[in-house]
């Protein structure tokens, strides 16, 4: 009787694991089920540059997990049901349900609108390929200039306006802040940041917060009226509440609350990793979403996951945020570290070299998606005991 292995999502956090998993585990004793809605894998950290029109690449998962013995189920997730360890979803085979021994729950996270009226009416956002595919459009349809707003200070936010800017010399691009540009960067890095803001033409609102967006325009708090006729929401993420729904114990946030290990606190057989996980890190703080973040806790997940199916001691990995890759289009780049309470060290690395260190970051990222067992070991883990399947949970 093989132990099921169900991974929900294949970003980098679910397709990180996945091939972890089955390079480590033996296919005589396990079952490794990948389920994506996409059957590409979609690389969140260069969406705005497919936004703004550059080719940008994706790999098919089906080529990514062949030769793997990972299962692929191009399906979009619709529940889970800890209490039974089954996974609903809907595709074109029409609805399904998953059962599991052990769940890796990887769903990551969409764009937080926070309320704010107008923003799921008429802003756009790159939190998925669907929408960065809808703001492309959108801006190609702007071919004789016209306004861009960037609502949101974050690395997102930054990102997104500076491409936008080198990338569309025509375009007027403007980013709304809520406090000061940079504020969490180091004094030098703050202004790098301000004099690349300068030198692509992007006007800056500070301590701007939006409380509505119309189709032509943005109205912050204090009334003032921001023409805008592209309006780019990037004000933070936010997860899927399926979690919740399915009675799993989350956060206010509505990630799910692991352990040290990334095992849920209220359903053992469940872990967490990337955005959708309530980690805590070694600082004490909750670990950011980020994609340093998925890589820190898909790593710890599995890691658990193979330990505990296989008879051994639980080892532990780094729960540490080193600091900042920001681009700042495709020529100059900001890498800010961090000290242990996140807060910007003196240090920073910035220009051509910090944009070379960043491209390189995300090739290593991509190509460690397309070798996602990194050449299978012969030598495989058997697991320990066979699965458990009474119903009865029983912790390791």
């Amino acid at each position: 009787m093989k132990h099921r292995i169900v991974v929900l999502g294949a970003g980098y956090a679910g397709a990180f694991a996945a091939g972890n998993l089955a390079r480590r585990l033996s296919p005589a004793d396990t079952e490794i089920t990948v389920v994506n809605a996409e059957p590409d894998f979609v690389e969140r950290m260069r969406l705005h540059q497919l936004a703004i029109g550059q080719d940008v690449a994706f790999r098919k998962l089906a080529d990514v997990f062949a030769g793997t013995g990972v299962r692929l189920r191009l399906a979009r997730v619709t529940g889970v049901g800890p209490e039974r360890r089954t996974v609903a979803v809907t595709g074109e085979d029409g609805d399904g349900e998953l059962a599991y021994d052990t769940l890796l729950y990887a769903l990551g996270s969409s764009v937080a609108h926070h309320g704010v009226p107008g923003v799921a009416e008429y802003a756009f956002d790159v939190a998925g390929r669907s929408s960065a595919l809808r703001l492309r459009e959108r801006l190609a349809g702007l071919d004789g200039g016209g306004t861009v707003l960037v609502v949101g200070e974050g690395l997102t936010g930054i990102e997104t306006a500076t491409e936008f800017a080198e990338a569309r010399p025509d375009l007027s691009v403007a980013l709304a802040a809520r406090g000061e540009l940079g504020a969490w960067l180091s004094p030098k890095a703050r202004r790098h940041l301000r004099q690349a803001f300068d030198r692509l033409g992007i006007t800056v609102h500070e301590h701007t917060g939006i409380e509505a967006v119309e189709p032509t325009r943005a109205i912050a708090a204090d009334g003032t009226s921001i023409p805008s006729d592209v309006t780019v929401w990037s004000a933070g993420f936010a997860v899927h509440p399926i979690a919740a729904a399915g009675g799993l114990e989350v956060a206010e946030t509505g990630q799910i609350v692991v352990d040290r290990t990334m095992r849920s606190v209220s359903h053992p057989d469940v872990y967490a990793a990337g955005d959708c996980a309530y980690a805590i890190g070694e600082n004490g703080r909750p670990l950011p979403m980020s994609c340093a973040s998925a890589g820190f806790t898909n790593m710890q997940a599995t890691a658990a996951i193979i330990a505990r199916l296989t008879g051994r001691e639980v080892p532990t990995t780094g729960l540490k945020y080193h600091g900042n890759h920001i681009s700042l289009g495709r020529r100059d780049a900001i890498f800010q570290m961090v000290d242990g309470d996140v807060r910007s060290k003196s240090w920073y690395l910035g220009g051509r070299t910090a944009a070379r260190l960043k491209s390189g970051v995300l090739k290593g990222a991509g190509w460690g998606i397309a070798h996602p067992t990194f050449g299978m070991p012969k030598r495989k883990r058997r697991l320990a005991t066979a699965p458990d399947r009474s119903g009865v949970r029983v912790a390791a």
